[in-house]
């Protein structure tokens, strides 16, 4: 029978004919992205995939192309509820059938506690009311599309160093008003199918084993009756993640929840085959609501496609633009206007460069994709003369060679191929290759992507030719693995990263060390390029264990010619000299923010500041656009007339881009998170890091822009800023009378935006609340509360605005009564175009204060 057959069974039934094993074996994975199926009783597996920001599929390792959107602080920056929804119905969901997925990993609703934490990117908000509903936006597109969601990282999950073992230290109301509000208001407004659990400790306990968290709140408080899973090997016991309420243990490698360990459990009464059904229930429970929203993917092949339609690719493009920041633009630089322009300096390391997402669980293989060059040259004017220079190099790592190295039969990419080796314990590989295929990139986190009846020891051998060069040049390699290997150029060895290596963060903190080898190159020759790879690691100072890699091998190739950093400068200075305008393009990538590890700095990479400061130096026509997931520092800022900050734009990136330069469209975004001046005025400095495996939320309610109010500390840009090519006035705040009952709060506010420039334009109104001014207790001096983007206003055009306040608004959490309350008193409403600037504000009166619990 189908397997969307089970949309119509029984699942008191099943559950109960379950035997004590097939129960156990339904609360783990199976591979690395499946349930376990019971083919007796009708229940099939369902796949899961990654899907912040994109449907990636199966694979880390020669992946199927998949649409990559921007990266979760883009999307909070678009503060646009409809589009997110649906872009979470048209795009995401029909990628997730595409790639024969029935739930996706995300939306990730963690906060910007810090912008070095290293999956920053991934999060949408330092604000937890922007991260809720916008996470709700994103739930309820999906889901309507037929696709699960699993709203992550649940809870605190807020940066990467020793993220499996640091123990989040904060206060019951920080807690419940930062941490929590995100998913709250997901469940709230939209009702993830899933929940997932974040790897670190919580107050004391694990995440996946916190009963407080997973029972008492989510399950009793909120109601939530879906699934709950742990992230990938984010589950540290048997019995006590049960107890505590986790549904299911992911991945299948590895685990736990095997019926030896769990019958061990029972019969030491550590566990009941009762708690264990309960748990195997909520697996069912989700395959049949799989089966019953998207019977297609179940019924389907099972195979992985990609698909662009034109109506899909438009979206892609509109959605990237939607998030783009105007910082800054003194004397009208921007938009620029190409028939007054004889020639464009284009310099900085982003400019070419293949950056479209932050790392880790993000990363996918784009469809397509058009850098910031392509984007703004394809949109210029034949008439106008672009000329280029890299300037100053921005990589972590060398570049990979994805586009520089053919196979020996003249396609893009290596050939490869695996050996077996002589016995399952010998590093010895056999003569004669077991598979031999084309891969057509050179970063490879392989994973369990290896071919089948393969030895626990495997050789991989690439085999490929560097793309000529145009003159003879001394270029260096890169080597990084999580494994071990070898790179030779036309057969002698370059780079030893076997022998002896050293460790680093690479492939999910499992890699090593970049390693680095130089070799003369000549002009017209395609030379030879082999790297020898095996999995297992090799030996390293203090850590002398080989270890087989058998769920995480990687290798990555890197490469660049080797040129003189002064004279990069210089020619970029000289060609900035010779144009109208400069347009410098700089920032970070996928190395720099990700998962795995956080940033040691707010600054950007290498010489790159000093790159902008000499280039404004000799033309003071320079727009400056910077890429980044979180806040950076621009310590040129003040010299520079404009900046456009573009976040990880995903495949429309240069399109998107050169629509904001030009004109074509008019920025709207505003900034998700804070931009502070330097990294000592961030909220958690100086405790955001794990010591002894614990961390300190210190700054306990004032995160973000509520510290920044709290201590009177400017920011370089405010949470909320960001400007427009016209301006609007806002006028005429009026607020109804608050109602009162038992369990609720309702009050409106009115007011009017009118467009007071030349052009059409986009703009969000904040609304801020302060809290009872007679409280008891200390609160942010301003929290947002509501938000609306007033879409396309012309100019001169007036538009009455409503923004309406509940409950939420005025609530806060009493940790003495534990629960939240509405104090009486007067409060008082700011509204305006950012946390910094709120021109209109009035006040009401709550007479008679509530309690409540719940959602």
């Amino acid at each position: 029978m189908p397997p969307s057959d089970i949309a119509s069974g029984d699942v008191d039934h099943i559950v109960e004919a379950l035997t004590t094993d097939e129960a156990i074996l339904l609360t783990a994975g199976v591979g690395f992205w499946h349930t376990h199926q019971v083919p007796r009783l009708g229940v099939p597996a369902i796949k899961v995939s990654d899907g912040p920001n994109g449907i990636r599929g199966s694979h880390f390792f020669m992946s199927t192309p998949a649409k990559c959107l921007p990266c979760a602080t883009a999307l909070g920056a678009t503060w646009d509820m409809e589009l997110i929804e649906e872009v979470g119905f048209k795009l995401l969901s029909n990628e997730a059938k595409r790639k024969a997925a029935s739930v996706i990993l995300a939306p990730t609703v963690n906060i910007q506690r810090n912008p070095l934490g290293g999956r920053s990117f991934e999060s949408y908000s330092e604000d937890p009311t922007l991260s809720g509903l916008t996470a709700a936006a994103f739930v309820n597109g999906v889901q309507k599309g037929g696709i699960g969601t699993s709203i992550k990282h649940f809870v605190c999950n807020d940066m990467e160093n020793d993220r499996m073992g640091y123990n989040s230290i904060v206060s019951e109301r920080a807690l419940r008003e930062i941490y929590l509000l995100p998913f709250m208001l997901a469940q709230k407004y939209a009702k993830p199918w899933c929940f997932m659990t974040s790897y670190n400790r919580v107050n004391g306990t694990h995440a996946c084993e916190n009963h407080y968290l997973l029972q008492e709140i989510l399950r009793k408080e909120w109601k939530f009756d879906g699934l709950v899973m742990t992230d990938w090997f984010g589950n540290y016991s048997v019995d006590l993640s049960v107890n505590a309420g986790v549904d299911l243990e992911m991945p299948g490698l590895n685990k736990w929840r095997t019926p030896d360990l769990m019958t061990r459990s029972i019969t030491s009464r550590k566990l009941s085959v009762h708690t264990i059904k309960e748990r195997a229930r909520k697996v069912v429970e989700l395959v049949k609501r799989a089966a019953q929203e998207a019977p297609e993917v179940l019924d389907g092949d099972g195979m992985e496609r990609t698909d662009s339609s034109q109506e899909e690719m438009e979206l892609m493009h509109r959605l990237a633009a939607e998030t783009i920041v105007l910082l800054k633009n003194e004397n009208g630089v921007l938009p620029l206007q190409p028939d007054k322009l004889k020639k464009i300096a284009i310099v900085g390391g982003n400019a070419k460069a293949v950056v479209l997402s932050g790392g880790g669980s993000a990363t996918l293989k784009p469809s397509y994709f058009v850098s910031p060059y392509d984007g703004i040259v394809n949109a210029l004017p034949s008439s106008v003369d672009v000329i280029y220079s890299e300037g100053a190099r921005t990589y972590m790592e060398l570049p990979t060679l994805d586009f520089e190295l053919v196979s020996p039969s003249g396609e893009r990419g290596f050939l490869g191929s695996w050996f077996n080796h002589e016995s399952g314990e010998s590093m010895t590989p056999l003569s004669t290759p077991m598979e031999t295929r084309l891969i057509d990139e050179t970063r490879m986190f392989i994973g369990t992507s290896i071919p089948a009846g393969i030895t626990r020891r495997w050789t991989l051998r690439l085999e490929g030719q560097l793309r000529p060069r145009a003159r003879d040049c001394t270029y260096e390699f890169g080597l990084s693995v999580a494994g071990r290997a070898k790179l030779y150029v036309d057969g002698k060895l370059v780079i030893d990263n076997w022998t002896r290596q050293r460790r680093g963060d690479t492939f999910f903190n499992s890699g090593s060390r970049e390693e680095k080898g130089q070799v003369e190159l000549k002009a017209g020759i395609a030379h030879n390029v082999t790297v020898e790879f095996c999995n297992v690691r090799g030996p390293a100072d203090g850590d002398e264990d080989e270890i087989v890699m058998d769920s995480n091998p990687g290798v990555r190739i890197g490469g660049a010619e080797v040129r003189d950093p002064e004279y990069m400068i210089e020619e970029a200075v000289q060609i900035a000299k010779e144009a109208d305008v400069v347009i410098a393009i700089v920032g970070l990538n996928a190395e720099w923010e990700t998962e795995g590890y956080d940033r040691k700095t707010l600054g950007l990479p290498g010489r790159t500041d000093e790159l902008i400061s000499k280039v404004v130096a000799v033309n003071p026509n320079t727009v400056v656009v910077t890429q980044s997931g979180s806040s950076i520092a621009l310590p040129w800022a003040d010299s520079v007339p404009a900046i456009l900050h573009t976040w990880y734009l995903g495949n429309a990136t240069g399109d998107a881009i050169a629509d904001v330069l030009l004109g074509k469209k008019n920025p709207s975004g505003k900034l998700s998170l804070t931009f502070p001046k330097r990294l000592e005025d961030v909220p958690s400095y100086g405790h955001f890091h794990s010591e002894n495996g614990e961390v300190r939320y210190a700054e306990d309610l004032f995160v973000g822009y509520k510290h920044y109010h709290h201590r009177g500390i400017s920011p370089l840009f405010a949470f909320g800023h960001g400007l427009s090519y016209t301006t609007f006035s806002y006028s005429d705040l009026e607020l109804s009378n608050p109602i009162v009952g038992d369990e609720d709060f309702n009050l409106t506010a009115s007011l009017t935006l009118t467009n007071t420039g030349y052009v059409s334009g986009s703009e969000i109104v904040q609304l801020y609340v302060s809290m009872s001014s007679t409280s008891h207790v200390t609160h942010p001096k301003l929290v947002l509360r509501a938000f609306n983007k007033v879409k396309d206003l012309t100019p001169g055009e007036s538009r009455r605005i409503t923004l309406n306040l509940d409950k939420y608004a005025v609530s806060y959490w009493n940790e003495s009564f534990t629960r939240w309350i509405v104090e009486s008193g007067e409060y008082s409403v700011s509204v305006g175009p950012s946390s910094e600037y709120l021109p209109l504000t009035s006040r009401f009166a709550v007479s008679k204060g509530l309690e409540w619990n719940g959602l």
